[in-house]
């Protein structure tokens, strides 16, 4: 059985639910409630000491970290989401840590909430999401391929990791008109139906 420990607007989580569906995997979803805080209670601390998903069991074995994660799925199903020449390769997790490492981790709900609540009223939630995706989703276009894919290789992990910021972008009313390569690309992933399932949408409708 493959259990993912999931959070339907988690991107972390959406990433991993979109290459599940590339594998052609099913899956049992299990909610873990971050608004209820069910991230830090006990029974998910022993799933993950950090407090944070996605979990995933699989194989036998427990994993975190969305990347590596879905590193693991791309190395064991030959998904194919990392070229086969270093340099590119390199150019790939670039894209992708652009994202995951940079962007994502300053606009963790813990991370922002804290910068708020110690900002003496200076900060709102909505003006320190904006600033920083702003400013990392604009960086990440200037790196971006011209075609339909981030990067020229084809449906890469950078892709993975695009769909899901772009999503949350837009639930802090970001303004993504001059990001064209960036839509461009959203546009087409949006056709592919691993893409369309993962998306939180979907997840909400379906999720138990």
């Amino acid at each position: 059985m493959i259990r993912l420990f999931d959070y339907w607007r988690s991107t972390a989580s959406y990433r991993v639910r979109i290459a599940l569906g590339l594998a052609g995997l099913e899956w049992e979803t299990v909610s873990v409630d971050l608004i209820e805080g069910d991230h830090i209670t006990d029974a998910h601390l022993a799933r993950n000491p950090q407090g944070l998903v996605p979990v995933l069991e699989i194989d036998n074995q427990r994993f975190t970290q969305s990347l590596a994660i879905v590193e693991y799925l791309n190395d064991s199903r030959a998904l194919g989401l990392l070229p086969d020449d270093l340099g590119e390769r390199a150019k790939v997790r670039a894209l992708a840590h652009s994202i995951a490492m940079d962007i994502h981790p300053v606009c963790n709900l813990r991370v922002a909430k804290h910068a708020v609540e110690n900002s003496g009223g200076g900060i709102t939630m909505q003006s320190w999401m904006q600033t920083f995706i702003t400013s990392g989703l604009r960086a990440h276009e200037a790196m971006l391929a011209e075609g339909e894919f981030s990067h020229q290789s084809g449906l890469s992990l950078a892709d993975i990791c695009l769909v899901p910021q772009l999503y949350n972008a837009r639930r802090w009313n970001i303004d993504l008109s001059d990001m064209p390569k960036a839509l461009r690309i959203e546009n087409h992933l949006a056709t592919l139906p691993a893409f369309a399932a993962a998306h939180p949408d979907a997840t909400l409708r379906t999720r138990p």
